[in-house]
């Protein structure tokens, strides 16, 4: 598979690169800061500089030719509204365009998991801003020809993962603040190593598309995850 990582010098795009360089897939990483290619090219991608903002789509769609999919892993990352309807919504909007004008089929988008926050009470008007912004990106995603996968994860950690995860279509909240599925609870947390393990396992699961995931620290392999998630909805290709 070679796959084009959007914002690929990020906390889960350089952990995903590696990944997917340990399976046997090919890497292009796109990233706006010239400053990041050295850990790019470290996470084994091939660099490649691109800007959500600035790029056209015709720009984008030219550097995603020849790729099996796309990964949407970039953000904003907390530098304001501005930039987050820039870059988490409109530059949503032009990868996926820019998917389709390439000929790329799969596209996976790294959401937000709005539960995985004990409350969505009393939160920052930036952080509501971001959560409609993630909504609205999710939302145009559904709507285009894609075989596109949503993936929502809980609270991002930096800890070593494990490679094991919950992952579902919904996780019911309990009176406590954590979650349940099958009845068990699950912390809401994840770690970004055990992310990037199930878009792996997703990228590589040929019946799992178009579907939201909603995925949390938990004891399933992520390839076991990815083929129980594709197997709850059936074909959607």
């Amino acid at each position: 598979m070679q796959a084009f990582i959007i914002g690929a010098a990020g906390g889960i795009g350089t952990r995903l690169s590696a990944a997917l360089a340990r399976a046997g897939d090919q890497v292009t990483g796109m990233f706006r800061n010239p400053e990041h290619q050295g850990r790019v090219e470290e996470s084994g991608a091939t660099p490649v500089l691109g800007d959500l903002v600035a790029d056209t789509v015709d720009q984008l769609a030219e550097k995603m030719t020849g790729h099996d999919a796309v990964v949407f892993a970039a953000g904003a990352h907390g530098t304001g509204r501005d930039q987050t309807t820039l870059i988490d919504g409109k530059g949503v909007e032009k990868a996926a365009q820019a998917a389709e004008q390439a000929g790329v089929r799969q596209f996976v988008l790294v959401s937000a998991f709005p539960e995985a926050a004990a409350s969505t009470e009393g939160i920052s008007d930036g952080y509501a801003h971001y959560l409609a912004t993630k909504k609205a990106a999710e939302a145009f995603l559904v709507r285009t020809n894609l075989d596109w996968i949503i993936v929502r994860p809980g609270h991002l950690l930096d800890e070593p993962g494990d490679g094991r995860v919950t992952a579902g279509l919904a996780l019911i909240s309990t009176e406590d603040g954590g979650s349940s599925a099958g009845g068990q609870p699950v912390e809401k947390n994840v770690p970004r190593d055990d992310v990037a393990a199930f878009i792996v396992a997703a990228l590589h699961e040929d019946a799992l598309a178009r579907t939201i995931v909603e995925l949390t620290d938990g004891p399933t392999t992520a390839a076991e995850a990815a083929t129980a998630v594709a197997a709850s909805v059936g074909p959607r290709r």
